[in-house]
């Protein structure tokens, strides 16, 4: 998804007057993995998603502080509008975690303008190192790739020990026990490609095609169709009856969709999908409320492994 159409137009809006919307700073954590005292004053850390926040509040414990710019599981990325108050969270930040690959661009957008050139930037498609393969275009929507989070968790205690050295040991051991955890999201991958390998689905947008990808699942959307919807553009008749097809002659086994950016012809396969018996996996971009990215993860590859199934 590229959050920068409607927010880098409002960014560009902020170095003049600021523009309407709102921004929900993370719940602060509690607790570290070493159980020793947080300093007095945390580490204030803005991330461009709730995802990236709670990635950083898993590593950081109690000794960061925050700010989601992104956080309502309700919003459509494509339409969010940057705020003065973002702008004036990423001014103090100390260290600050974006998507990258043209998903948030208007994370760079205001920091430049905010002022604030010492703030640590974590790139996480530079850390993960996906790149777009030949002849085709990047899939930037790395956290749904168990991997890159692991590489990224590893960035994000490297960026907080650098701002308070005095924890590392807690940053490291944190950022350790998240990545242990991530490994039964990674058998989970692989017991779905043992049971149900080759599997055809549908999708209505790339968001999950990393965890398809790894579960041994066959995408057969035409790419037209999930660009076009990725992108908030209209999908022609043709692709559209094209996409249909695949439901209304039962092609598929399930259709992957992603609620957070549904429309008309995205509820018109959905609508396919359940009049034909196949199963719809719901997922989202963000964080649901009062989810953990370790729960929500696991109950994405639970529904899909129930879909697959049925």
């Amino acid at each position: 998804m590229h959050l920068m159409r409607s927010a880098a137009l409002c960014a560009l809006a902020l170095l003049m007057a600021g523009c309407g919307a709102s921004s929900s700073p993370a719940s602060q954590p509690t607790s570290s993995a070493t159980g020793s005292t947080p300093p007095s004053t945390p580490i204030t850390v803005v991330a461009s998603t709730n995802v990236y926040g709670d990635i950083v509040k898993q590593v950081g414990g109690d000794r960061v502080a925050v700010t989601s710019i992104i956080s309502d599981p309700a919003q459509d990325p494509h339409s969010y509008e940057a705020n003065t108050q973002n702008q004036l969270a990423l001014s103090k930040a100390k260290v600050v975690v974006e998507n990258g690959g043209g998903y948030d661009d208007f994370v760079d957008t205001m920091i430049k303008s905010s002022g604030n050139s010492s703030a640590e930037i974590i790139n996480a498609v530079a850390v993960s190192g996906r790149t777009a393969p030949a002849g085709g275009e990047l899939n930037e929507h790395i956290w749904y790739d168990f991997p890159s989070v692991a590489k990224i968790a590893d960035r994000i205690s490297a960026a907080l020990t650098k701002a308070d050295p005095a924890s590392a040991a807690t940053f490291t051991a944190n950022a350790d026990a998240f990545k242990n955890k991530l490994q039964p999201l990674v058998d989970h991958e692989a017991k779905i490609a043992a049971d149900a390998g080759g599997a055809a689905v549908a999708i209505t947008e790339p968001v999950p095609l990393y965890v398809l990808d790894a579960a041994g699942l066959k995408n057969l959307t035409p790419e037209e169709f999930s660009e076009a919807i990725e992108e908030g553009n209209d999908v022609s008749a043709e692709v559209l009856r094209e996409t249909l097809a695949l439901l209304s002659d039962k092609k598929v086994e399930a259709l992957v969709y992603n609620e957070q950016t549904s429309g008309p012809q995205t509820e018109q396969l959905k609508k396919a999908a359940e009049d034909n018996g196949i199963p719809v996996v719901t997922l989202t971009e963000t964080l649901p409320e009062g989810e953990d990215y370790i729960g929500w993860m696991t109950a994405n590859l639970d529904a899909l492994q129930a879909a697959l199934a049925t």
